[in-house]
């Protein structure tokens, strides 16, 4: 697969040289808030996880969302990896697949990077891997996410009630969801 590029990042390969990084994230708790994983990663686990997507199939395999920062007065773009994203549990006859996300470095939050990346994964998954629907799941408390998946077009599909429980309290789980025709249309009114 191609690099995609949006207007500030671009989703590229995961590449041995990330694990170090991933690791990082993945033991943050901040970044960790609102994901399923709730134990700590040692470099020699999160190496095991690359080794494993790397016999998934290619569309599975996670992407690195890089930032583009501008380095000096050369206007040359320097690239920091700050976050990653990518499709799962691929259903060839549905056209169907789950979406996730997250960014890893917090300084870049609420810059609306995390959406960005979001609509070049709909872009490469409704355009170019020819999906019909793509879901995902977030924790109701995750108001930061769910306002970017609107943004991107996702609808409220349902939710598992009480379905994850979290720092002594159950959270629901709410199932999002985007057809192919919904992102063509909203591409469509956006020019």
């Amino acid at each position: 697969m191609p690099i995609l590029y949006g207007e500030n990042v671009r989703l590229r390969a995961t590449e041995r040289t990330d694990i170090p990084v991933f690791q990082r994230w993945i033991n943050d708790p901040e970044v960790t808030e609102y994901l399923s994983n709730i134990f700590p990663y040692s470099l020699e686990a999160e190496t095991a996880w690359y080794e494993s997507i790397l016999k998934r199939p290619m569309a599975e395999h996670p992407l690195v969302i890089d930032l583009s920062l501008t380095q000096g007065n050369t206007g040359k773009p320097e690239w920091l990896p700050i976050g990653n994203c990518a499709f799962m549990h691929i259903t060839d006859i549905h056209r169907s697949a789950e979406v996730g996300i997250f960014l890893g470095e917090k300084e870049y939050w609420s810059q609306g990077y995390g959406t960005e990346a979001m609509r070049l994964m709909l872009k490469f998954g409704f355009e170019d891997l020819n999906f019909y629907r793509i879901w995902l799941r977030v924790l109701e408390s995750n108001h930061r996410a769910r306002k970017s998946y609107l943004k991107s077009g996702f609808i409220e599909e349902g939710r598992f009630r009480k379905a994850e429980f979290r720092h002594g309290f159950y959270n629901d789980i709410i199932l999002m969801g985007i057809l192919q025709e919904e992102w063509f249309a909203n591409k469509q009114k956006k020019g």
